[in-house]
């Protein structure tokens, strides 16, 4: 585990964003610069062995939930889930008249604006950023409503405010925002930011506060309901990329955008087709699975099952999955009949008695015992562990025998995937010197695939034999109805360039120049 642990202590790059703002009267954009700095690993890890958020960033999605204004009780709080200190866009606001200066990250996968407040007396964090201070302010009004977000790594609490905010030439007027006076635990103590500027919808806003971009459409603030965001990935140049208002910049990318409605608002949440290894299906999103444009998130999640096979398609290493051996060992054979025997796979799992349901729910749930909490509490967990190992094996089998391959090469193929599930804190390390013969990986969206190189999809840093690589891809399973569900981060904007089209509710990705 120590070498692990020293393996993914590695170097990465952050974009902090500088407010470089060219806004001319021909096209009446407003451009934010990107600029990039490196990230010290080490950061990241200490947040989430402080919030203890190893796991649950993965796998306990029911643990938070966000008081927004999303209706149906099933749905998975994504907001709950992030680690900002993973995120790589950063900008510089401002609050109030005269503006005060806070570095925020613009995140498409929340909605609402927060920053340190002057009344966080109690939070360490608060002492180490910028706080507003509504007495500077000449266009402040009091609201005081409370607020509270919980993230994976981290929390908030505060009070709405209403103030000016001012993004590059953009005054935008009357925002409500939430002042924070509480930011508990190492994650926000360590971050680079100030606070966050939500680009989702109002449907998953706190306190159902109206999102900064949509007032800057109501107040007529852009010539078009459309944001996008650019990305320059070469580490060689400082110049980070642009995030552009209004509209986009034909420079930013070639060819034609492909587009996608938006199925489900909230998130930037479309619909998605088959995920490729090479060129071969990986089982699990060939019926269509979900997935989130969001700018706040670094990597590239997805179902663990997709996950590991990915690792041991690219040779990158996680930790030894003792629950997924367990079920091969002991279920294995009489899972291949079952398969062989045309029953459903989806039900498979419940009728050996290892979830408790029948495949159409969607949501494994654990078994809590009347007469002692306690362990029935510990039984619900090993419970859920061995229902979704249960619930990938059953998808790996499927896959191998629809490719006609006996029972013994089935039975050893998944042993090998349960080799190279990731570990809890999701970080896979790869040797940097096998890239060339790592296979590419594709999306389907709108029925094009979009496909990343090994370059693209792996994090290096450093270069010859001190570099140090980890997969692009972290685990994260959204059971159904929400899931199964992709976050597209950093890793896959990057290559892509991404349109946010709120007028046509729809997103666009087109290869980025």
């Amino acid at each position: 585990m120590g070498t692990l642990v020293r393996t993914t202590v590695i170097t990465l790059f952050l974009y902090l964003l500088f407010p470089i703002v060219f806004s001319t009267s021909i096209d009446r954009l407003v451009r934010i610069g990107l600029k990039k700095r490196k990230f010290d690993r080490n950061d990241l890890l200490t947040a989430r062995v402080d919030s203890k958020e190893g796991e649950a960033l993965r796998g306990s999605l029911g643990k938070y939930h966000l008081h927004g204004n999303l209706q149906d009780s099933k749905d998975i709080d994504i907001v709950a889930l992030k680690n900002y200190l993973d995120a790589q866009y950063f900008g510089e606001i401002g609050i109030g008249t005269p503006p005060q200066n806070f570095t925020v990250i613009f995140d498409t996968g929340s909605s609402n604006l927060w920053v340190p407040s002057s009344k966080c007396y109690f939070s360490i964090a608060c002492y180490f950023h910028s706080t507003y201070k509504s007495s500077r302010s000449q266009t402040y009004k009091a609201n005081g409503k409370p607020a509270d977000i919980q993230y994976g790594t981290g929390s908030i609490s505060g009070f709405f405010s209403e103030d000016y905010v001012t993004v590059g030439d953009l005054v935008v007027k009357n925002q409500e925002f939430i002042e924070a006076t509480k930011e508990p635990g190492l994650t926000f103590l360590l971050a680079k930011f100030d606070g966050i500027l939500g680009l989702g919808f109002r449907e998953i806003s706190v306190g159902n506060a109206v999102p900064v971009w949509y007032n800057m459409v109501n107040q007529g603030l852009v010539k078009q309901p459309v944001f996008s965001f650019w990305l320059n990935r070469n580490p060689e140049d400082d110049f980070g990329g642009e995030l552009v208002f209004g509209g986009m910049d034909p420079k930013h990318f070639k060819g034609e955008h492909t587009y996608v409605p938006v199925t489900r608002k909230g998130y930037w949440q479309f619909d998605m087709g088959d995920f490729l290894i090479g060129n071969e299906t990986t089982g699990f999103c060939d019926s269509g699975c979900s997935a989130i444009a969001d700018s706040g998130t670094s990597m590239l999640a997805g179902p663990t099952g997709i996950i590991a096979q990915i690792n041991h398609a690219i040779g990158a290493s996680g930790v030894v999955s003792q629950e997924c051996k367990a079920v091969v060992s002991e279920y294995g054979d009489k899972i291949i009949d079952m398969l062989l025997a045309k029953e459903q796979p989806k039900k498979i799992c419940s009728q050996i008695g290892l979830c408790m349901f029948d495949g159409t729910q969607g949501v494994s749930m654990g078994i809590e015992s009347v007469v002692n909490e306690n362990a029935g509490k510990a039984s619900g967990s090993l419970h859920d562990s061995m229902c979704s190992a249960c619930e990938m094996a059953v998808v790996w089998m499927q896959n191998q025998l629809k490719k006609n391959q006996t029972a013994e090469h089935v039975l050893d193929y998944v042993n090998q995937l349960c080799d190279r599930i990731p570990s809890p804190m999701g970080e896979s390390s790869i040797d940097c010197k096998s890239l060339s013969s790592m296979p590419n990986l594709s999306f389907t969206i709108g029925g094009k695939l979009f496909e990343l190189s090994p370059e693209q999809y792996v994090v290096k840093a450093g270069e010859g034999d001190a570099a140090q690589c980890l997969s692009g891809f972290t685990a994260l399973d959204v059971p159904p109805p929400s899931g199964p569900l992709w976050i597209l981060g950093d890793v896959f904007m990057g290559q892509f360039h991404t349109v946010f089209d709120y007028g046509n509710m729809q997103v666009g990705f087109a290869e980025a120049a």
